[in-house]
């Protein structure tokens, strides 16, 4: 897979919560921002759900009740 990087903007209370998230699911604050961006395409149907892209479903708590 290739990967681009880009310089993202966000109001530091979302960005702690973000990361505290991430420690949360012993994920770095890149793969949880990835992870929850992809999840939600996925849902809405805007990226089709791949092996190499589920392997990260079962890391840490349970996030389908988040």
């Amino acid at each position: 897979m290739v990967r681009k990087s880009f310089l993202l903007r966000i109001d530091a209370e979302v960005h702690d919560a973000l990361k505290r998230w991430a420690d949360d699911e012993l994920r770095s604050l890149n793969g949880q921002i990835e992870f929850l961006l992809r999840r939600a395409l996925i849902e809405r149907k805007r990226l089709r759900q791949s092996q190499s892209g589920s392997d990260n479903e079962g890391r840490g708590a349970s996030s389908e009740d988040d």
